[in-house]
């Protein structure tokens, strides 16, 4: 199932203006490299020169604005595509799969990533004068929205702002605000405002996001699980699968296996190490639900990702 857009639409004269300007700003700002993490605090930039081989990740509570180039996500059975007139909103923790499917040397795929604070989001939500329209019913905690020339203009004043150092600490809170002002008023906005409402089931179903998080390397007991998030099991259930498109094992799940692919990966971990340290019992197991994940056996894994050779692969983190 597709959500969002196939091709970019087309934007209003000034929106296409703010948003080669953005991608004028992110292109200085990021250089030769493929990532910058930014001074402003939870703002990244990111540079592609081709497109990347699909590849997993997850994705913090953050916004995806593109100005150049386009990209899609897919969160279980549903894809997400967004580009040049579509931003990326994601309100909880969620496994993905991430690839850059526009982008060349002559026009590189640039993009900004910004985490989002949910006390900001709370923040602003306290005042009534923002209305903010109902989430869907079983809606994920993903979406795309128009991207608008207000968006566009409070992106490049916040990548301007990497010109000032100065102004950051001033500045920044402030233009993250108009950001997040700006997405709560989108419909895509709706979900993220239940995420940070405290009561509401998507709230709770947060917090059990959260802990799976923080303790995915521990034994998983739902209704332990159910516990935590003040919920009956079978409801949280639902709305666990209804917001991150798999149940609370499956996402264990993914956590382990990418966690494990980046011990074997940035430190060296053999597989059978890798796997005990992020809570399977079995090396067997491991290696069979590895080899489904990610296609092939770990260590085969492993040295694919390190040869010269191989395809470009995109970040095994939150990008």
């Amino acid at each position: 199932m597709k959500n969002g857009r196939n091709s970019a639409s087309p934007l209003s004269g000034r929106a296409s203006e703010l948003r080669i300007e953005l991608a004028r700003r992110i292109a200085f700002s990021i250089g030769s490299a493929e990532k910058r993490v930014t001074e402003i605090p939870g703002l990244t930039l990111t540079r592609r020169t081709g497109p990347m081989v699909p590849a997993s990740g997850t994705y913090e509570p953050s916004l995806a604005v593109v100005a150049q180039g386009r990209k899609r996500v897919d969160l279980g059975r549903t894809t997400f595509i967004f580009d040049e007139s579509r931003f990326l909103l994601t309100s909880l923790d969620l496994p993905i799969i991430g690839q850059v499917m526009e982008a060349s040397e002559q026009k590189p795929f640039l993009c900004l990533m910004l985490k989002l604070e949910m006390s900001l989001v709370r923040e602003l939500l306290s005042r009534e004068e923002i209305p903010v329209a109902e989430a869907p019913p079983d809606s994920p905690a993903m979406a795309t929205g128009e991207t608008t020339a207000e968006l566009f203009s409070a992106c490049c004043r916040l990548v301007e702002l990497l010109d000032h150092p100065r102004d950051i600490p001033f500045l920044s809170g402030l233009i993250q605000r108009e950001i997040i002002y700006r997405i709560l008023h989108a419909p895509a906005g709706a979900r993220l405002r239940a995420v940070a409402t405290l009561g509401d089931q998507s709230n709770r179903t947060a917090k059990a996001i959260a802990w799976i998080k923080a303790n995915y390397a521990k034994p998983l007991r739902v209704e332990d699980l159910a516990q935590v998030a003040g919920m009956g099991v079978s409801t949280l259930h639902h709305h666990f699968r209804a917001l991150t498109a798999m149940s609370p094992l499956q996402y264990q799940k993914q956590l382990r296996l990418q966690a494990a692919r980046g011990r074997m990966l940035m430190d060296g971990l053999d597989a059978a190490s890798a796997a005990f340290e992020v809570g399977y019992e079995s090396a067997s197991q491991f290696n069979r639900e590895y080899s489904r994940f990610f296609g092939q056996p770990p260590m085969r894994d492993i040295r694919t990702l390190r040869s010269p050779s191989a395809p470009p692969l995109e970040a095994v983190s939150n990008r």
